[in-house]
């Protein structure tokens, strides 16, 4: 496995932590749909369904991790969440966070959880 790739399960398991601290229930973790891909899906206390993009640098990287959600990663996510709320039949509340997670270790880290960082592109076919 690349090292980017390490940092990126990495990133995720420290988002999934996070997450988990400040009360969310995980319901799933790197959720496909076609090419579509949701890092974590959950549900917050006041019951609204959240679609979570976790993004991940290393410290010295002078790229923000908040900077790789651009509109085509917005669309693919927002397919995703469509779909994965017509499978389950759900009508929760919808919410779509960004957790960037910048470091290497556990020592060296610093997690940005952007709550409601966008909101969907109206999806036009």
């Amino acid at each position: 496995m690349a090292s980017h790739n390490d940092l990126g399960k990495w990133g995720e398991d420290k988002a999934e932590e996070y997450l988990r601290r400040k009360g969310y229930e995980i319901l799933e973790r790197d959720w496909r749909y076609g090419h579509n891909d949701i890092d974590i899906i959950a549900v917050a206390d006041d019951k609204t369904l959240v679609f979570v993009e976790v993004k991940t640098r290393a410290l010295d990287d002078l790229s923000t991790p908040e900077d790789a959600v651009d509109r085509k990663k917005i669309r693919n996510i927002q397919r995703a969440a469509s779909a994965y709320v017509k499978l389950h039949g759900l009508d929760n509340r919808l919410r779509f966070d960004v957790v960037a997670v910048r470091g290497k270790n556990d020592k060296e880290m610093e997690i940005n959880h952007i709550v409601e960082a966008f909101t969907p592109i109206p999806y036009i076919r």
